[in-house]
């Protein structure tokens, strides 16, 4: 394995993970599209399944809480349900005009909001365990000195 940086090889698991660090702003814009993208998927491959689509919301609501900066992890758990209400419109079942579009946006946060409330509370546990790790090795040195 080759060394990075001069110092010793990496472990091969940590040459895999993505290590992107998105601002608060990058990191809902991010969410928000994958669940865009999410939502048309279920709704040409799946019939507008909104079990599909909160299977989705879970792990892009992880995935945005372990990307975005250590600055801005505060902002995960908001844009996660921003990112859901965002995405659910092609899957939501409304018809009619815009008030049919708007009941059916409505009845599907409603009645999928355990799907809400299970991504959102993985997007806040992630960031709350990684703000713990980050205070942790910040205290670290001075415990030692």
């Amino acid at each position: 394995m080759p060394a990075q940086g001069g110092g010793r090889p990496l472990p091969p698991l940590t040459r895999r993970l993505p290590r992107p660090r998105l601002t608060g702003l990058g990191g809902g814009l991010f969410a928000c599209a994958a669940m865009m993208l999410a939502g048309g998927i279920c709704w040409l491959l799946f019939d507008s399944s909104l079990f599909v689509y909160g299977l989705l919301f879970v792990p892009v609501a992880a995935a945005t809480a372990l990307w975005v900066r250590p600055a801005d992890l505060i902002t995960a758990p908001i844009t996660a349900p921003i990112a859901f209400a965002a995405g659910v419109w092609p899957v939501s079942g409304g018809s009619g005009g815009l008030g049919g579009q708007l009941m059916g946006l409505v009845s599907a946060l409603s009645l999928h909001a355990g799907w809400l409330y299970a991504g959102t509370l993985a997007a806040a546990l992630i960031a709350v365990v990684r703000k713990a790790v980050l205070i942790g090795r910040r205290r670290l040195p001075r415990r030692t000195a």
